[in-house]
């Protein structure tokens, strides 16, 4: 599996795991997410067609370096209210670890960063 292949199936895998989480309510888009989804959305209004699904990955950032073979994961998140930002965030971070270990490989060594954005 290429690294590209690899990340991008990471990003995945870490998406499915943030937005499973009880008191996630999305990942934060990025603005290159923004501007992709405004130009498209223009785009597809110009041709009559409805909106499309945004990218369900666009909070979470998959990057290797820092030595051999490790992963770093940075994840933005918007949390519900009513929920303690302090046991989303350990919530998140163990549920990444997971989805890594399970795509990449039981030992593979990570670095998570959990960014509360937002409350919704």
């Amino acid at each position: 599996m290429t690294e590209q292949l690899a990340s991008g199936d990471l990003t995945e895998a870490v998406a499915g795991a943030v937005l499973g989480t009880p008191g996630v309510a999305f990942l934060r888009p990025g603005l290159a997410q923004l501007l992709r989804a405004s130009s498209s959305l223009a785009r597809r209004r110009a041709v009559g067609e409805g909106p499309g699904r945004p990218s369900r990955s666009s909070g979470v950032r998959v990057t290797r370096g820092g030595g051999a073979e490790r992963w770093h994961v940075e994840v933005h998140v918007v949390l519900r209210r009513g929920h303690r930002a302090v046991d989303v965030t350990r919530e998140v971070r163990t549920a990444v670890t997971e989805a890594v270990r399970r795509v990449a490989g039981a030992r593979a060594p990570l670095r998570v960063s959990v960014t509360v954005t937002g409350l919704v």
